[in-house]
């Protein structure tokens, strides 16, 4: 008899196990843990979701009569009311009471429902809503925790000791149940007529196994959804910041143009203010990550068009860009950068100025995208760490590797006196195809 229970108890210990991961394999279920704060349609949707494979294995018991480890209907009550408060608890507890009541175990709702409402006022009491996560399915790790963490904070051990307390109690009320009314009105695993000790203590340990199960696996899933999100948002940081470099750089050297152009052409300098206008009002009214690449191009003609006034007829700007290539999605002012940097360290210092390459194609599933120069070139010395030095080759590699991980090739090829070539190639997305992940970003 004590080994059946025992075996009992150790399936039943699997089933709530079982329950709890299954649970969290619903994207709505984690959403919802991870809201500390929750309206009252949110709390009845916890419940719900609660419900609904607890009250399943409980009517499993009911129904068979024989596979008594499914019943894990007090273990859920509980559970319901540490996670969502009284309202998900008492609303759990009587539903998953009913295939108990409908089976003559009439004293299962009042019991459910006083165990959910138990479970919510000791969610409520703790001093920190996270703090219910904390806690370690082995009763030794959570008393080692409070000696060496939470000593000097009597209101944690206070509290740890409440939560550990409510586990015991809630068995307590079953087995006060069972002690008088016996097994009629209310469902035990307590074996009629064997008080061992060693039995007892096991059958209260399984619930407070039971209990601490779910809310580690939950609290698992907690945190991946929280690192996943900060990773999010970390990415979303990186990539504001990097952009950020990009605008108030094209700016300064604009400005800087408009400037040497002030005393000697003023006219010529009301002119380029005028397009610089343009293009910062084009910046402002579209704040996004992604563009499309003819988008892009007007970009880089109305840049270029201010650079000509700098450099007039020797600037020399030649497109080769496959139509098939225009309404792919590209990361914004990813060219610009790169133009600025032909133009600044390529071309500037030649007398008889030169020309400038932008060529586009698509290569099965990749955009390649080309800017060439015929300039005075790079050393090859210099080459090796060319991604490290600078803002605008370094800042269009630094956000292309935040975009698209490792699914992104930036090069650069250059000799001395010959010129220079920035290849870039990148996922081909379509506009309709990748206008969510545009937003994502």
């Amino acid at each position: 008899m004590v080994e059946q229970t025992l075996v009992v108890l150790l399936v039943k210990l699997a089933v709530i196990a079982s329950l709890a991961s299954a649970l969290v394999r619903f994207e709505s279920f984690k959403r919802t843990l991870l809201r500390e704060e929750r309206t009252l349609n949110q709390r009845i949707l916890l419940a719900v979701s609660i419900v609904a494979p607890f009250t399943g294995a409980v009517a499993v018991r009911v129904i068979t009569g024989t596979y008594k480890a499914a019943d894990v209907g007090l273990e859920g009550c509980l559970l319901a009311g540490f996670v969502g408060g009284y309202v998900s608890g008492l609303l759990s507890g009587v539903l998953i009471a009913v295939p108990g009541m409908f089976h003559g175990e009439l004293l299962t709702m009042p019991l459910y429902g006083a165990v959910g409402v138990l479970g919510g006022l000791i969610r409520d009491a703790a001093p920190d809503p996270e703090e219910i996560w904390s806690f370690s399915p082995f009763l030794d790790l959570n008393i080692y925790r409070v000696f060496r963490y939470y000593w000097n904070d009597p209101r944690r051990v206070l509290y740890r000791s409440l939560f550990l307390t409510s586990i015991f109690l809630t068995e307590g009320l079953r087995f006060s149940v069972h002690a008088i009314f016996g097994e009629r009105l209310l469902f035990t695993l307590y074996p009629e007529g064997d008080q061992r000790f060693g039995l007892y203590a096991a059958i209260w340990l399984t619930t407070m196994f039971g209990v601490m199960l779910p809310l580690r696996i939950w609290a698992s899933a907690r945190t991946e959804l929280k690192l996943a999100a900060q990773e999010g948002l970390l990415q979303e940081a990186r990539l504001r910041a990097l952009t950020s470099q990009i605008n108030p750089h094209f700016l300064f050297n604009t400005l800087n143009s408009i400037a040497s152009l002030v005393r000697t052409n003023p006219e010529m300098a009301r002119v380029v203010i005028h397009k610089l206008s343009a293009i910062l009002r084009r910046l402002m009214r579209k704040q996004v990550n992604f563009t499309t690449l003819a988008e892009e191009l007007t970009f880089i003609d109305d840049y270029l068009s201010i650079e000509m006034v700098r450099f007039g007829d020797k600037l020399r700007f030649i497109k080769e860009v496959e139509n098939d290539t225009l309404s792919h999605m590209v990361p914004s002012m990813l060219l610009q950068p790169i133009i600025e940097n032909s133009l600044k360290h390529g071309l500037a210092s030649k007398v008889m100025g030169g020309t400038i390459w932008l060529k586009a194609r698509r290569e099965q599933e990749r955009l390649c995208l080309t800017v060439e120069d015929d300039g005075v070139g790079i050393a090859e010395a210099n080459l090796a760490n060319l991604f490290e030095q600078g803002i605008g080759v370094s800042n269009v590699n630094e956000r292309l590797k935040v975009l698209y991980g490792s699914d992104y090739r930036m090069w650069i090829d250059s000799k001395p006196g010959e010129g220079t070539r920035t290849g870039i190639e990148i996922p081909a997305a379509a506009d309709s195809a990748s206008s969510s992940a545009a937003r994502a970003s």
